[in-house]
């Protein structure tokens, strides 16, 4: 009885242990996001797309990531986006069983909380109606990752009056870029504030 009893306590010991463990690290869910794909020590604040030089409509997409109160740069938040083609698909690649999409990128903040991605403005999927979109996460340090909303083009020709009205009521319409032409290359300038406009934990 006595052995009996030290067992129990072994266990409730060992299982306090690893429930407070698994509260300070992040889920499996959040270690099998795509934005671990890249080691953190290799990320600056710019970063150029796979494919970037030979795309017709290069696009430059830049700008500021805040704290929560809209007026702090956040430095060290990584940024990690992944398009469809110029054509409104999704190429993907293998590495060994693992899948992922070609067109993606990573950056990290500078001390001013400044990002600079060289890309080019997706196509639409005509096939489903599907928008020009770009798909953002964000890591912030020691928090887990999150999604924001997708990134917009504002001369996407689904992009109808119907369906900007939608997004006013419920989102921010800054979600939708306006690139202008600057030597030769779309710029869109485009500043974050983080846990604003967030979809859902990934």
């Amino acid at each position: 009885m006595k052995n009996l009893i030290t067992l129990f306590c072994i266990i409730c010991f060992y299982s306090a242990i690893n429930t407070v463990v698994a509260q300070e690290l992040p889920s499996n869910s959040d270690f099998d996001s795509p934005i671990y794909d890249r080691s953190e020590e290799l990320l600056t604040n710019t970063d150029t797309i796979p494919d970037f030089r030979s795309k017709t409509n290069k696009l430059k997409l830049t700008g500021t990531i805040y704290q929560a109160d809209g007026t702090t740069p956040a430095s060290n938040v990584i940024l990690f986006i992944e398009q469809p083609n110029e054509n409104g698909d999704f190429e993907l690649r293998n590495t060994g069983d693992e899948r992922y999409v070609l067109h993606r990128s990573w950056v990290k903040t500078d001390a001013d909380g400044k990002y600079t991605i060289y890309t080019f403005v997706p196509g639409n999927d005509r096939r489903y109606n599907q928008l020009q979109q770009i798909f953002p996460l964000v890591k912030e340090p020691s928090q887990p990752v999150y999604q924001l909303e997708t990134f917009l083009f504002d001369e996407d020709p689904l992009l109808t009056k119907r369906c900007r009205k939608r997004i006013a009521k419920k989102s921010d319409t800054s979600r939708i870029l306006t690139p202008k032409e600057e030597d030769g290359i779309l710029v869109a300038q485009h500043d974050i504030v983080l846990n604003a406009n967030t979809v859902a934990s990934k």
